[in-house]
């Protein structure tokens, strides 16, 4: 199965351009933005982050989700929260830097790595703080 993006943030504009970047090096990768309010202000959805990930679950992909900051990270625990045991297995948050891990959750997923793998990926900071 493959392995989706959603990416979390307060900002609508962030959101996305984490995806655009992220899309540059992963273009077979689904990966959806979940930024801002329902009325585009800075801050953090759950309809936004359900719908996205429900969207890419609909298509048949595992999910991972990456967030921002704390309370980004809050709305999507409280998503994860309302899954059911078996759609659980599916969707993971990808606790790691927003930017960075997106690009190496995107490259993992491209690459046909797992929804684990992905997971990694997305966490594995030194990737990219080594000099």
């Amino acid at each position: 199965m493959s392995v989706a993006l959603v990416i979390v943030s307060h900002s609508v504009k962030l959101a996305e351009g984490v995806v655009e970047l992220a899309s540059q090096m992963a273009k077979d990768v689904a990966i959806r933005a979940a930024g801002g309010t329902e009325d585009g202000r800075i801050g953090t959805s759950f309809d936004k982050v359900n719908d996205a990930m429900t969207e890419l679950r609909a298509a048949g992909h595992d999910v991972a989700i990456l967030t921002d900051l704390g309370s980004a990270t809050m709305t999507v625990e409280s998503v994860l929260d309302f899954l059911d045991e078996d759609e659980a297995e599916h969707v993971k948050f990808a606790d790691g830097p927003l930017v960075e891990g997106a690009v190496a959750a995107a490259v993992t997923a491209q690459v046909g790595g797992d929804l684990d793998a992905v997971v990694v990926a997305a966490k594995a900071r030194e990737l990219f703080t080594q000099g």
